[in-house]
């Protein structure tokens, strides 16, 4: 069967995030998602929290605990490992780590370069490219990625991005997998069966946010 899940999303453990785990299954419920990959900035705390509040709710909504790391060239997304990768490794050190800590390795938005892409997808040990971000104001950096990933036979995700829960399944990535949990869902990214899916979010929104993000770091400061 077809499941959509979508692979990069923050929750309020990511610093720019605002969003709840609550509101975060509840829009990946209303969206129509069957799974979610909560990718905070260099932590699992929020996926880990957000797969227990999932199995304590009885939702329908299967929580894959992530994280996206920053490496020293730009994010890497690694899902299902529930410990920390240290920050600034080189990319190729934080895949080696993620691969020891048996997780999945996705590069998101890697010709974004104003969100931290890493700006080349060949030569890494990945097993999916990020090649549909909803939060890209133009569709430059989404071509590009999806470009790279077919000349490289690198198979496409699709993520949210995510920084507030109505964004929440936006673009997606579909997943052919036997049945709706995390370790079928993993193994069937990691062998390929995926696609992109969705779309991108209003301008205005992406902009909404950056300002209010922009201006919550400001009182921050006060």
């Amino acid at each position: 069967m077809q499941l959509r899940l979508d692979v990069h999303v923050h929750s309020c453990f990511s610093k720019d995030s605002n969003s709840d785990l609550e509101s975060i299954i509840k829009f990946a419920e209303k969206n129509g998602l069957d799974a979610v990959a909560i990718c905070d900035h260099d932590t699992v705390e929020g996926g880990i929290e957000g797969s227990r509040i999932a199995r304590e709710i009885g939702t329908r909504i299967t929580v894959i605990p992530g994280i996206e790391v920053t490496s020293s060239k730009g994010h890497i997304l690694v899902l299902g490992i529930d410990e920390n990768i240290d920050s600034n490794l080189t990319p190729e050190e934080t895949i080696k780590i993620a691969r020891e800590l048996g997780g999945v390795v996705i590069l998101p938005h890697p010709f974004k370069i104003s969100s931290h892409g890493i700006g080349y997808v060949e030569g890494l040990d990945i097993d999916a490219v990020e090649v549909l971000n909803s939060r890209c104001l133009t569709d430059k950096p989404n071509n590009e990625a999806r470009k790279a990933a077919r000349l490289h036979n690198i198979p496409e995700a699709g993520g949210s991005d995510s920084h507030i829960p109505e964004m929440v399944g936006q673009t997606y990535t579909i997943v052919e997998a036997s049945e709706n949990t995390h370790d079928v869902i993993l193994s069937a990214i990691s062998e390929g069966r995926i696609s992109a899916g969705g779309k991108k979010v209003p301008v205005s929104v992406v902009l909404n946010h950056t300002l209010s993000t922009i201006k919550r770091k400001f009182l921050q400061r006060l």
